[in-house]
This record gives structure tokens, C-alpha cells and sequence, in this order.
């Protein structure tokens, strides 16, 4: 028996499991953090750094003493977080700015233009992040900062992903060149790629922009690892903030949903949806291969000895809740009496691209269409063709995977939003026509557990941690629902036709514009 604490850094706050290899999750704590948003700008999202090792030293002591069980039991500590999220820091990792979140987009421009040159260069690491670079990811969110920031660029010494952040300081590590470096962030968001030479080449960068040159090195600084090589072990300091026995082992991080995935039960053959504010699709194959327009596919980045594949939704539980917040109610409160809603029985088409679009079209110009609206409909209605319009994206990716030899025999909905919306599952099975599986109990944080106790030597492989530590699953099976095949079918045409065209895109810049005005303005 051995117990380890799991860490999960969420969007709004971090979770903490302190989790017993015989008796499962013993206790947790959670604490918030604040998400700075500013209103003339929707594509800002913002954290600070030390908000979040604050908000996680307050979840540690709440999960001990949920458990019972003294800081000195604990044998290991793994971390992952949201991501792409970015921080710069100058040559003793301090901070220069707070994190540009995953759902920053203030980066779209120089998405496209790193976009723009990879293609025009015939840069091969864009097609195995599906041939369009997200204003989400790290380079284009980097020289957005550096565009911006002219003061502080002569401190910059590198920039790093939460997850690789969060353990260097926890360890100790001070120098760049000994940071940790995730294979899972730097392989999905930073076009790292072991078989083409690691990062992209230094001219490949410059011609982006001049302000990039040496920024390649910089970067490349560090170790590489997958997570079940160790990033450090806990420093004294640390283990005195958290209440831990210092020089407890703590693994090469990892992203939230790419972990979930692992505490879900993910194996060959099953794709996970973590359902969340977003929605994070992940799968495992034996080999690599090119998935046009799928976020990323990376050797060891769901698992150490396999490929890991990314795709996803750039909202899910946001759109739910801003159709809630605009009714001026809750989710909670809306969702009553969805249950005997029938397929398709709105009459609304909604394509859910009010964060852009991740996969497959993977275009963050996009935004939230509704179809088929007439003065009767609720804020009700359109909650639930929202969940059917997911639903209709998820299969859209799914196909697109299968298509590339992804193979697809169970969906497992992981995240918060499964546990705890009945329709939604539902909706999904009759969607996908497939049966979903939900795990019987929460598994945030659970692969992060589950690696700890790799780190820890408890278990020797994951597949072993899974059997022992991965709740049982509710399967809900598929229901007659004979309206969605018509409806996907306009689903998809409206996704591949209006999808690619101009319309949004101009709407956009047309905002953008009102908005830069009103800033000059003031």
C-alpha cells in the first residue's frame, strides 16, 4: 500500500486527490483562482502564477485533512494543467507577465501568419497538428507577447507551458537548461517532433518574424521527457508550503485532459471525451499517423509508450453556460425537463463554433450559428440543440479519426459535465450511434495519481495502475432516434460548406475594428 497526491489545474481552480493504491481517492481539496478577462477584449484570458501555487498549497492541506492522513504519507506529487497555457520568464524563472490561458485567442493573428509561412515553406511539422496553427497554442501566444511587450524582452529567457512551470518551481530548478519540458505540451502545441528534428528550424521562426531569432534556442532548453520520466524531486521549501516529506519524486507533467484520458481507463480502441468548459477528444494508437485537420498526434504524450491524438471543441460547457446566463438563470436550473426533449424535436441547428473551431476545420475565425429560429423558441430549446450540436462535432471529428486509422470501439465521456448531465450522455449515444460510457465515479485527477504512483514505483506499468485505480463505468446505450441521421447530414453539410467561407471571419474583423477604434478612441 502506498499513497501519492494527484494535481489537476483546472481553468477556474486546482484539484488535489491524495489517493491510496489499495482503497482509491481518500480525500481531496480544491481552491480557485481568479481568470482576468477584460471586456473590450473577448479574446483575453489571463492567470497569475502566484495565485496558482497559492490556490494549490491551500487544496494540498485541505486534501491531507479530508484524508487523514499526515503530509509525511504521501510518496508522490504529479501535476497537469490546462494548455496551451504560457508564461515567460526571465533566467531564474521568475515571471515577466501572467499566463496567456489556453483560451487566450489574442494570438489569432499570428496563428495565421505562422500558418501562412509553414505552408508556403512546405513545413512539414504543421500537418501533424492538422495544417492550421492555433491562435491557442504556444508559438502564436509567445510572439504575441513579445509583439507587445518591447520593455521586457531584454529579460526574456524563456517561455514555458503551466505544467512544465508548476514542477520546475516545485522542484527547485532555477536555469532553463534544467527545466522540465513535456512532451504531451511541447509535442500538441509547439510543433515538436522528435522524428523531425525537435522544434521547427530557426529560419522557419525568423521568417515568421525577426523578433523569434534565437528564440528557438531557447526554447529547445530543457529536458524532454515523457511522464514517466521524472522532473525533480519536491524541494524543501515547497514541502513545507504543502505540508509534504521533501525529495518526494514528481513526474514530467502533462495537460489535464491527456491525463483524464489515462484516468478514464483509455486504452486501444476507446476515445475519450473530456467534457468540460471545453471538450478535449483523446485517443491512443500503436502508430503514428497524419490526421488532416486533427490537433496533434504525438508519440508518448498520453501515454509514455504509445501515440497519443488530440482533437477537440473549443466550448462545450461555456456555450452551455452563456445561453444559461443570457436567460438569466443557471445550467442547472435550464437543463430541468430536458429529459423529454426528442431528437431533434427544436427544430434548431446549432453549430457550436462560438470559440472557433479546433478540429477539424480548425479555424478560430468561426463563431456560433443557430438555425431555424422562429419567435416561440426558449433559451431551453437552444440549450439542447446546443448539446446536439456538439454532439454532431464530436462525430464529425470521430469519423475523421476512424477514416485515418484510428480505431473506435467505445466513447467514454470523462470530464465534469458528464457526471452530472444525464441528457448530455444520452444525446451522445443516440448522436454517435455508439454506447457511452461514464465513469461511476469523478476521475480528475486520477491520472495524475496514477503517475505519481509510477513516479513512486507502486505500479510498474499503467495499464496496471488502471485496473487497479479506474472506477467501473454506466454505460448509456443508443436510443431509435431516426431525426439525427437527416440532421447530421445537414449538420455536416453546413459544417464543410458555410464552415470554410468568409462570412464569420468578416464579421470578426469587422468587430475587431469597432474595437480598435474605440480603444484609439480612449
Amino acid at each position: 500500500m502506498s499513497i501519492v497526491a494527484g494535481v489537476d489545474f483546472g481553468t477556474l481552480s486546482v484539484r488535489v486527490s491524495i489517493v491510496d493504491s489499495k482503497r482509491g481517492r481518500i480525500g481531496s481539496g480544491t481552491a480557485e483562482y481568479p481568470l482576468r478577462r477584460i471586456k473590450e477584449d473577448p479574446d483575453h484570458a489571463t492567470q497569475s502564477h502566484a495565485d496558482h501555487m497559492e490556490a494549490l498549497a491551500a487544496a494540498v492541506r485541505k486534501a491531507l485533512s479530508e484524508a487523514a492522513v499526515p503530509g509525511s504519507a504521501v510518496e508522490a506529487l504529479a501535476i497537469d494543467t490546462t494548455g496551451s497555457s504560457v508564461i515567460p520568464v526571465d533566467s531564474t524563472l521568475q515571471p515577466l507577465d501572467d499566463y496567456y490561458l489556453w483560451c487566450d485567442h489574442r494570438a489569432w493573428e499570428e496563428a495565421a501568419r505562422i500558418t501562412e509561412v509553414a505552408h508556403a515553406r512546405g513545413l512539414e511539422a504543421i500537418e501533424w497538428c492538422g495544417g492550421v496553427y492555433s491562435s491557442e497554442w504556444g508559438w502564436a501566444k509567445l510572439l504575441h507577447w513579445l509583439r507587445h511587450n518591447p520593455a521586457k524582452r531584454a529579460r526574456f529567457a524563456t517561455a514555458l507551458e503551466h505544467c512544465d512551470m508548476a514542477a520546475a518551481v516545485l522542484c527547485g530548478i532555477t536555469e532553463p537548461t534544467a527545466v522540465p519540458r513535456s512532451i504531451c505540451a511541447m509535442g500538441h502545441k509547439w510543433m515538436w517532433n522528435a522524428a523531425l528534428g525537435g522544434l521547427p528550424p530557426e529560419e522557419f521562426l525568423t521568417a515568421v518574424d525577426p523578433l523569434l531569432a534565437g528564440v528557438r534556442a531557447k526554447i529547445a532548453a530543457g529536458v524532454y521527457a515523457t511522464s514517466n520520466r521524472l522532473a525533480g524531486r519536491l524541494a524543501q521549501a515547497w514541502a513545507g508550503r504543502l505540508g509534504l516529506r521533501a525529495g518526494i519524486p514528481v513526474p514530467t507533467g502533462a495537460f489535464d485532459a491527456h491525463w483524464d484520458a489515462i484516468g478514464a481507463g483509455c486504452r486501444i480502441g476507446d476515445v475519450v471525451n473530456v467534457v468540460g468548459t471545453s471538450t478535449c477528444i483523446m485517443a491512443i494508437t500503436d502508430r503514428p499517423t497524419l490526421i488532416p485537420g486533427v490537433c496533434g498526434v504525438v508519440p508518448g504524450s498520453v501515454h509514455p509508450e504509445k501515440t497519443g491524438v488530440e482533437a477537440g471543441l473549443s466550448a462545450t460547457g461555456d456555450i452551455f453556460d452563456a445561453i444559461a446566463r443570457r436567460a438569466g438563470t443557471n445550467v442547472a436550473q435550464l437543463s430541468a425537463g430536458l429529459e423529454s426533449y426528442a431528437p431533434g424535436q427544436t427544430g434548431l441547428l446549432r453549430m457550436t463554433w462560438d470559440n472557433g473551431d479546433r478540429t477539424v476545420l480548425v479555424n478560430p475565425e468561426l463563431s456560433g450559428v443557430t438555425l431555424g429560429w422562429r419567435l416561440i423558441h426558449t433559451a431551453q430549446d437552444e440549450l439542447f440543440a446546443a448539446i446536439e450540436g456538439t454532439a454532431f462535432h464530436t462525430r464529425v471529428i470521430l469519423e475523421r479519426m476512424e477514416e485515418h486509422g484510428v480505431p473506435i470501439r467505445r466513447v467514454i465521456n470523462g470530464g465534469g459535465i458528464p457526471q452530472k448531465n444525464a441528457v448530455l450522455n444520452q444525446v451522445y449515444a443516440n448522436a454517435l450511434g455508439k454506447p457511452i460510457l461514464v465513469p461511476k465515479s469523478d476521475v480528475t485527477s486520477l491520472g495524475s495519481a496514477i503517475f505519481a504512483f509510477l513516479a513512486a514505483g507502486t505500479f510498474r506499468t499503467v495499464e496496471e495502475a488502471q485496473d487497479a485505480l479506474c472506477p467501473e463505468h454506466t454505460v448509456i446505450a443508443p436510443q431509435p432516434a431516426p431525426a439525427y441521421e437527416p440532421l447530421y447530414a445537414l449538420y455536416k453539410k453546413l459544417y464543410f460548406s458555410f464552415g470554410t467561407g468568409d462570412v464569420l471571419a468578416e464579421l470578426r474583423r469587422i468587430t475587431r475594428g469597432n474595437q480598435h477604434a474605440r480603444q484609439t478612441a480612449n
